[in-house]
């Protein structure tokens, strides 16, 4: 009968590791989408006003194709500094 903590090829340390989609180490799978009018929805604007930010850089995303994804944390990053002082 085989030991079941034996270090065969299948223990934890030889297991293929998911790839980085980025460098703070976040994996593909871990990563969710929104496409535009989504972002737009979210953040009660215009398609055109997502369309800005993401061409001025103020709002991260990723072309496939024609058209854009904007990852979720971005989304989240950007409204969470987004606030104004109520001072």
């Amino acid at each position: 009968m085989p030991n079941a903590q034996s270090s065969g090829p299948e223990s934890a340390a030889d297991a293929p590791k998911a790839p980085q989609l980025f460098g703070d180490g976040t994996a593909l799978e871990d990563v969710s989408f929104l496409t535009v009018a989504e972002v737009a929805g979210v953040m009660r604007v215009s398609k055109m006003t997502v369309y800005r930010m993401v061409h001025s850089g103020e709002l991260s995303a990723v072309r496939v194709g024609r058209s854009f994804r904007v990852p979720a944390k971005a989304v989240r990053e950007y409204l969470s500094g987004a606030y104004v002082g109520t001072e």
